[in-house]
């Protein structure tokens, strides 16, 4: 199944909406909020998440989860986050970087780079592309997407 690259305007429609969404998260001192929305190739939403929207779920565990990984739209659809997917946690066994590589999902749109508040290391969006996934991200909406995160980034992250 092919895909058509999806336009700037749209990347900014849906990351924009994965930024609302984390706004939806129960407050925490200890992990950020994230929002996730995943979107067929034809423009279509599937799926969407958000933080803690069930115990220590992550936004792109919870999109996903919300679907049949065999799900046909899937090989061409793009998830858009809100941040960067993680690449290390120990409240569950899979991080949400191996949950993407693990779909059929080959394009990822995010905002947001991983501050070193809680992961000094993160790099999720190089295990994503080392596992042949298109990122793409728009740092122009990387202050939006912290914005709800503030409380957490005064303990040394940044934007």
């Amino acid at each position: 199944m092919s895909s058509t690259p999806s336009s700037r305007t749209e990347d900014h429609r849906w990351l924009s909406l994965a930024i609302d969404l984390a706004e939806q998260c129960p407050p925490s001192d200890t992990a950020f909020s994230v929002g996730c929305v995943i979107v067929d190739e034809h423009g279509a939403e599937i799926s969407r998440g958000f933080s803690r929207e069930r115990p220590h779920f992550h936004a792109e565990e919870s999109a996903l989860s919300k679907i049949a990984s065999d799900d046909e739209r899937l090989p061409g659809a793009t998830l858009y986050s809100s941040l960067e997917p993680c690449t290390r946690r120990s409240s569950r066994p899979r991080t949400c970087s191996e949950l993407i590589i693990d779909s059929p999902i080959r394009r990822v749109v995010t905002a947001w780079r991983e501050p070193p508040v809680f992961v000094s290391d993160a790099h999720g969006v190089r295990a994503l592309e080392a596992a042949g996934i298109t990122v793409v991200e728009i740092p122009e909406l990387a202050d939006a997407a912290a914005a709800m995160n503030a409380h957490l980034l005064d303990r040394g992250g940044d934007r």
